[in-house]
């Protein structure tokens, strides 16, 4: 046999033997495939939705750069992501109505719509054969990159979009449990038991590591705003435990020892009776608008509930009132909101109006509130305020931050403004008189 001959059978083997591997691989991974900045990308299927077309986003005032708003799909109000900007890529341009190419992605409970500049296919892989990522292979962070691959001679380079935007949700919010009144997220799983401190019985130092683990698992920090309570609590938490259950083990001790920290009616409408004492606490005003600013106001409930009580307590005055959250599916739902009026207190069913779908509020309360999406502990530019409503989110901040958005709220307050806090939280500050007590805490600038 000739050399041309052998050559040819030689490369008929290798071709026949990387037919057979082909055949053969394991196809355990699937992925959606993209491009983004003239690269190809990929993303595993389990967290693909859907993918769509879309031209017109819903802005969102003082959103971050790489969001391009939100979207109603199918009735969700989901927020989008330009994966573009995110990473810091060129941007194709497109006609005034061209339609955005985006993956809809599912991450654990919430839903982003993600835009890209072309769809491509799913291409089924044998996960052995990914690779780890290397700088190399993109112009974004490889902190993204759970790994690249090669299929058909075309390189992937696989992000890890479940980082991606936990990533951004933890840095862009405070660690508020599920249940505060701001209306953030669920925050990180569970984390590992702590060690328990040595002997020495139920003492100082035991309060001082459950208020560490406090911090350390939700982000509470213990400070003069909520030291009364702490105290107070600590006392009933130690009494109906044995001495090896008093320390917190992990998330689910943490939530029950500040079950009883929070404030009534959070994450609803408030109710009558509460709603009684807060209109009770309301100061004589003689200014002709009522200003007022609501950091942390979640959904809106407690933001139109002290609308509708400040409305009957000042029936001839404007209200102008700056609703800030930083979670942007709450904020972005919060004008909206549609109910069954059996589902509203009657102190606002005044203030309402019927639609094809439900109830709203009326025109004079919606044009009284603005939602706004924003990062309380950034700049807070609002004119001179008559009060200011932050139930249960001081205490969910650093304590360094809790004295600056303190100093903040006085420098805002016009004198005689009133502050409402948590049920229990205070002021303790000569600066400030308190004007209502258990359950509404409140505090007249003096």
């Amino acid at each position: 046999m000739n050399t041309n001959n052998l050559t040819a059978v030689n490369e008929a083997l290798n071709q026949e033997l990387h037919d057979q591997k082909e055949k053969t691989d394991t196809v355990d991974f699937k992925m959606v495939t993209f491009s983004l900045g003239g690269k190809d990308y990929g993303v595993d299927i389990m967290n693909v939705k859907e993918i769509a077309k879309a031209d017109k986003f819903t802005y969102v005032p003082n959103a971050a750069s790489f969001v391009r708003g939100v979207y109603n799909l199918r009735g969700d109000i989901i927020p989008i992501i330009d994966l573009r900007s995110f990473f810091h890529l060129a941007v194709e341009r497109r006609g005034q109505d061209a339609l955005e190419n985006m993956l809809i992605l599912r991450i654990e409970d919430q839903v982003y719509g993600t835009i890209v500049d072309q769809i491509d296919k799913v291409v089924g892989i044998d996960s052995d054969s990914i690779q780890p990522p290397h700088p190399i292979f993109g112009d974004i962070n490889i902190k993204y990159i759970s790994g690249v691959v090669e299929k058909t001679g075309q390189l992937y380079i696989i992000l890890d979009v479940v980082r991606i935007f936990t990533h951004h949700e933890e840095a862009k919010r405070s660690a508020l449990p599920e249940v505060s009144a701001a209306g953030y997220p669920p925050p990180p799983k569970e984390e590992e038991a702590r060690p328990a401190p040595k002997e020495g019985g139920l003492s100082d130092s035991a309060l001082e590591f459950i208020k560490e683990s406090l911090y350390a698992i939700r982000h509470f920090a213990a400070s003069a705003l909520n030291n009364d309570w702490l105290l107070r609590h600590f006392v009933d938490w130690t009494s109906t435990r044995s001495a090896d259950r008093v320390q917190l083990q992990g998330q689910n001790d943490a939530d029950e020892y500040l079950r009883d920290f929070y404030s009534p009616c959070t994450g609803k409408f408030w109710d009558e009776e509460y709603a009684d004492l807060v209109k009770n606490a309301l100061p004589d005003l003689k200014s002709s608008t009522v200003q007022i600013w609501n950091p942390g106001c979640g959904k809106g409930y407690e933001t139109f509930s002290l609308a509708c009580i400040v409305k009957s307590r000042y029936p001839d005055r404007q209200l102008k009132i700056w609703a800030n959250d930083s979670d942007i599916m709450a904020i972005s739902s919060a004008p909206n909101m549609v109910f069954d009026l059996d589902d509203v207190p009657e102190y606002c069913r005044e203030y309402m109006v019927k639609g094809l779908s439900g109830y709203s509020f009326n025109q004079v309360i919606k044009d009284s509130v603005l939602f706004e999406y924003h990062d309380v502990l950034h700049s807070n530019p609002f004119p001179d305020l008559d009060m200011i409503l932050s139930r249960d989110v001081l205490s969910f901040m650093s304590n360094e931050d809790q004295d600056k958005m303190v100093n903040d709220f006085f420098e805002k307050l016009k004198e005689g403004g009133i502050v409402f806090l948590g049920k229990n939280e205070q002021l303790p500050d000569s600066k400030w008189r308190r004007v209502a007590n258990d359950p509404v805490s409140a505090y007249m600038r003096n």
